[in-house]
């Protein structure tokens, strides 16, 4: 199941949009203009499902309704978000999710102005009923949330709570000791990687680890070998690579490994753990070759197509959208304006259409949507 349409009303940075999505989706804008709060949108609805989440921490998580509130809501202070799930195959719209809300400044706290859902065209949920307006602390909780309430539609909860988000900073993995702090739950930003990977059974973890090995052997000069190790209870990747000397190999642990080959790594890893369940990527092409970056459209596609499971991703990378398997179906341009960022899909865009029937790709044309107007006066700054 994938969420096919995402509608959202006083989010971030959108005022008002409507997109609908893709099996996998490329999403492109310039700098600041809100391919971070996009994705947003998704994990927001993954705190909510997830156990010991909920609307209101998800909102104190974001540093409260003021920083998830566009600025452009003036009149109209509800924060609005509607999504449709479809089948993956068939794109057969199953379920649909709205939910709206404000703060309330006579009571003081976050309520919830509706929430409905519908089961294929029917509507089986639409609040507030007759209870919460008997209660009005009631609304301050979805049902989405709620075990016992969301029998008829655990479904949709389910999704929500798979939904995924991984970004890793190489950094926090091969340093991880310097960083200190209490981790987060769900380590985003990959500080426990390695602990991911001890976690899964050996017999899925080699046949990833050698699947990854592969991929390797291409993109990294020299590389023989991937396996995963522990010592003293503590679980470690290393890279067996050839040397110079007759019968000598050179051995690297993964806090010597290059910040692009961690990356990779732990991107193909995480295309390959997690089911059926959204998978969201921010700027996968970091620290990688741009000849590897190249190839990220296709492995993404090759990945996610046994599993039928959803890759929305952002990008500032031109390489990786030279793929001409790259459909102006998948591909949203995001573009700020001044009550708001606009987003649209690159296969509504005329001057796009003529230019790919000329042979070009969308890392030809793309450039020209997503660069700053007055880029060129960039080199004349007095610094």
């Amino acid at each position: 199941m994938i969420i096919s349409k995402v509608k959202l009303k006083n989010w971030k940075n959108f005022s008002h949009v409507e997109i609908p999505l893709r099996e996998r989706m490329f999403i492109v804008g310039p700098n600041a203009s809100g391919k971070s709060n996009f994705l947003d949108v998704f994990r927001f609805l993954h705190d909510i499902a997830k156990p010991g989440g909920g609307l209101k921490k998800a909102i104190e998580d974001r540093g409260g309704i003021t920083k998830v509130r566009a600025l452009s809501a003036r009149r109209f202070p509800d924060v609005e978000i509607e999504v449709e799930l479809a089948d993956f195959d068939s794109g057969t719209t199953l379920w649909k999710y709205a939910l709206g809300f404000k703060y309330s400044k006579p009571s003081g706290t976050l309520l919830i102005t509706f929430e409905r859902v519908w089961k294929g065209e029917k509507l089986i949920l639409d609040r507030p009923d007759k209870e919460d307006k008997k209660d009005e602390l009631r609304l301050t909780q979805t049902h989405i949330e709620q075990m016992n309430a969301n029998m008829e539609f655990r479904e949709i909860a389910k999704n929500f709570e798979s939904i995924t988000y991984f970004h890793l900073v190489p950094q926090l993995l091969k340093f991880s000791g310097f960083f200190l702090g209490s981790n987060m739950a769900e380590d985003p930003y990959g500080k426990s990687f390695l602990q991911r990977v001890a976690k899964v059974s050996a017999k899925h973890r080699n046949a990833w680890l050698n699947k990854i090995e592969g991929a390797l052997k291409v993109a990294v000069p020299r590389l023989k070998k991937l396996e995963y190790t522990e010592e003293l209870g503590v679980p470690h990747l290393q890279a067996v690579y050839d040397h110079w000397r007759v019968n000598a190999a050179g051995k690297q642990r993964e806090d010597q490994f290059s910040d692009g080959t961690l990356r990779l790594i732990a991107l193909l890893w995480s295309l390959l753990d997690g089911g059926d369940s959204l998978l969201l990527l921010e700027e996968p092409e970091l620290s990688l070759n741009s000849a590897i970056v190249a190839k990220l459209a296709p492995i993404i596609y090759k990945l996610q197509l046994p599993k039928k499971r959803q890759v929305v991703l952002s990008t500032h990378s031109v390489e990786l959208l030279q793929d001409k398997g790259i459909d102006p179906l998948e591909l949203a341009v995001l573009s700020p304006e001044k009550e708001g960022t606009h987003i649209r899909l690159a296969s509504s865009i005329d001057e796009v259409k003529l230019l790919l029937d000329t042979g070009m790709s969308m890392g030809d044309i793309i450039p020209s949507f997503t660069s700053p107007d007055s880029i060129d006066k960039l080199p004349l700054f007095n610094l």
